[in-house]
């Protein structure tokens, strides 16, 4: 299964890239903007799977770019601020923070909390074993089990599935599926991608049914 990617949006570039050592160590794909812009384009792109965000940036502060991503996704998202006014606490849950982290803090402590937030979030980590759509998910072991049958998958259909799973509010194009599951290198056709979609569905049954396809824009995944 393919890295969680973890945006990490902080202007203070130091405390930046500390933050995505320590996502690196932990076996996470981290990638990080210096403000709130350039934020909202690596979420619009890269559909990260959780959200460090930081109060006070450039451009767009942290309370703009998270009611911008609230409108379409429920991303997990761990504000960090250097603020300890109750009052920014509170405009960042009422804005839709699921956590909130005050500067300075330890970096072992922030990877807690993100694995914390992702397990009750719902998010598919290589330890989850979740039932999703009428599917038993054993992601430690790449399987899913449909009416008490194992279901054999490839790694890429596997990560298909997860990649569904894991963003199933939103609409994912075949370039987003390309991207995530075969990498930003991959050369080939990006038919791949709907070959792969089809002999997963195939595979699923009439659970199959959960995978939309979406004329003209992707596919969706339906719980």
């Amino acid at each position: 299964m393919k890295g969680i990617r973890i945006l990490v949006a902080e202007d203070e570039d130091k405390l930046r890239e500390i933050v995505l050592k320590y996502l690196h160590k932990e076996g996470y794909e981290g990638f990080g903007a210096a403000d709130g812009e350039a934020a909202l384009d690596l979420w619009a792109e890269k559909k990260p799977d959780c959200i460090i965000l930081d109060v006070t940036m450039p451009k767009m502060d942290g309370f703009e770019v998270l009611a911008e991503i609230r409108q379409t996704d429920n991303v997990p998202v761990i504000m960090l601020t250097a603020r300890r006014e109750e009052d920014d606490k509170i405009q960042g849950f009422e804005v839709g923070a699921d956590d909130y982290v005050t500067k300075p803090f330890s970096p072992r402590e922030l990877m807690v909390r993100i694995k914390a937030l992702l397990k009750r979030s719902g998010v598919v980590t290589a330890d989850n074993k979740l039932d999703v759509c009428g599917m038993h998910l054993n992601a430690e072991e790449r399987e899913i089990t449909i009416d008490d049958e194992i279901i054999n998958l490839t790694q890429k259909e596997f990560e298909v599935l997860i990649y569904f799973i894991n963003h199933h509010k939103l609409v994912l194009s075949r370039e987003q599926i390309l991207d995530r599951v075969w990498g930003y290198d991959y050369e080939g056709d990006i038919r791949v991608v709907d070959t792969t979609i089809k002999r997963l569905r195939k595979k699923m049954n009439e659970k199959g049914e959960c995978i939309q396809t979406v004329r003209g824009l992707g596919y969706k995944f339906k719980e």
